[in-house]
């Protein structure tokens, strides 16, 4: 095994603090990455042993906090569509396209908080990603033109980019050991699903007493709130010398030059066209599409009497349903093949959405999609950077998960906007749901050629 250097006691892994102590020299494979390092032992060698094989630790525990918050404000977005376009009279692809490209900002912010965190610490990236968030929801609430709500979405789409799955996946794979990586990585994304079970439909009941204005500033002061958990978040980071020596620069080459790369890369696309189609527009899609609630029947009784609260209900499903599916992915990725996990789960979703849309749309076939579509939904996420890691490492995990990533937001860019801009062509959603069965298939195929071992001529801790 490598010799092994350790940041100093109290640093953050690439962070700038290591800068800043006196009187300690740094060995030359930290001086290039800013971090004075002494040889091991390593400094708390209890509390590295303790982070390295416990399952919940506290940086789990405040990543999947920081994720759910983060993600249900996000899975809201989708509620305000009917709102925002009638107190406006505008057109649907006008809003639709603010939260598309919220989604484009969200995947081109990805690998930029991905290797800020890795250059400046997790947590300050953390921080800035939260103040940003904040400020592009209080902006939001304040506008009256489409060109501000679509201006703004830039703001919130960085925002959601450091506080989500890129960064937070980073440092939470760093702090697990090979046996638990896998499942933790499951847990953070299941996390994300818990947020999306209460966020539209927490949204959907403040709109009974607050103004949809009021309801972003309340979000902007949850996302705040967010910074308060950050002390917790604090792993010990270990890394061998051969990792410390090799640079970011010489890690992209060697990815962008591996066709396995590309091929999770161009994978990627679909998901985020289906699931951010779904989230944006499906709530809008029930209310006008399915049949009506039955009075008297279970739904009507448990209070669900509009096709609009079901709407907000579905995606709670889809999240809920996504809970137990991206456990039981973070399980099999440990165990079992993660392309061929891939290719099956998007194959799933591609016969789901087929069935779903040629057979009358009713709230049954809606709460069974609903199920069905959710425990797929984000069950990708852990298998996926957990296929990026296996491949390439985690030194640099953060940013080559996060151009990856890329790829499933400009997938969620185009599925958003799509969907709004073919809804007022055609008056309904029927072609961009088919479009998103033709690239669920593709990524079923394309995650089949993947070379799933480490790639040659990369260091191993």
């Amino acid at each position: 095994m490598a010799q092994a250097y350790y940041p100093l006691q109290g640093m953050e892994s690439g962070g700038e603090g290591g800068r800043r102590e006196m009187g300690v020299e740094g060995y030359s494979p930290c001086r290039g990455l800013g971090i004075v390092c002494r040889r091991s032992p390593p400094p708390r060698k209890d509390l590295l042993l303790e982070y390295r094989s416990s399952l919940f630790t506290p940086v789990l525990i405040v990543g999947c906090v920081i994720i759910m918050v983060s993600f249900a404000v996000r899975a809201s977005f989708g509620v305000f569509q009917i709102p925002i376009a009638e107190e406006f009279a505008w057109a649907r692809s006008e809003f639709s396209l603010a939260i598309a490209i919220q989604n484009l900002a969200w995947g081109i912010g990805q690998p930029i908080f991905g290797a800020l965190a890795e250059k400046i610490g997790d947590r300050r990236a953390i921080i800035m990603g939260a103040l940003i968030y904040a400020l592009g929801l209080a902006l939001s609430a304040q506008s009256t033109l489409p060109i501000e709500h679509q201006a703004y979405a830039w703001l919130v789409g960085f925002g959601i980019a450091g506080t989500g799955f890129g960064v937070i996946l980073a440092v939470v794979g760093r702090a697990s050991s090979d046996e638990n990586r896998s499942m933790s990585l499951a847990l953070v994304t299941a996390a994300g699903s818990a947020g999306q079970v209460f966020g539209a439909p927490v949204a959907e009941w403040m709109l009974t007493f607050l103004t949809w204005q009021m309801t972003f500033l309340v979000f902007a002061g949850v996302v705040l709130s967010l910074v308060l958990t950050l002390p917790f978040m604090r792993a010990p980071a270990m890394a061998s010398k051969a990792e410390l020596e090799e640079s970011m620069g010489q890690i992209l080459v060697k990815a962008f030059r591996d066709p396995s790369y590309s091929l999770i890369f161009l994978g990627f696309f679909s998901c985020g066209y289906q699931l951010a189609f779904i989230t944006a527009h499906f709530p809008a899609f029930v209310t006008e599409m399915s049949g009506p609630i039955v009075p008297g029947g279970v739904l009507h009784n448990i209070g669900i009497t509009t096709t609009s609260a079901l709407g907000a209900v579905a995606i709670s499903l889809i999240g809920l349903a996504n809970i137990a599916g991206t456990l039981l992915a973070g399980w099999a990725g440990k165990r079992y093949s993660k392309k061929y996990l891939l290719a099956g789960i998007y194959t799933g979703r591609t016969l789901i959405a087929a069935i779903f849309i040629l057979l009358p749309i009713t709230p049954l076939s809606v709460i069974l999609f609903s199920v069905g579509m959710g425990a797929l939904w984000l069950a990708t996420v852990p298998l996926t950077s957990g296929l990026v890691a296996h491949i390439y490492g985690l030194r640099y995990m953060g940013t080559l998960y996060g151009i990856v990533f890329f790829s499933h937001q400009l997938g969620s860019f185009i599925g958003v906007w799509l969907g709004g801009r073919l809804y007022d062509v055609y008056g309904n959603y029927t072609a961009v749901w088919w479009i998103g069965v033709a690239v669920g298939a593709f990524s079923a195929i394309v995650h089949l050629p993947i070379r799933e071992r480490r790639l040659e001529g990369l260091v191993t801790a």
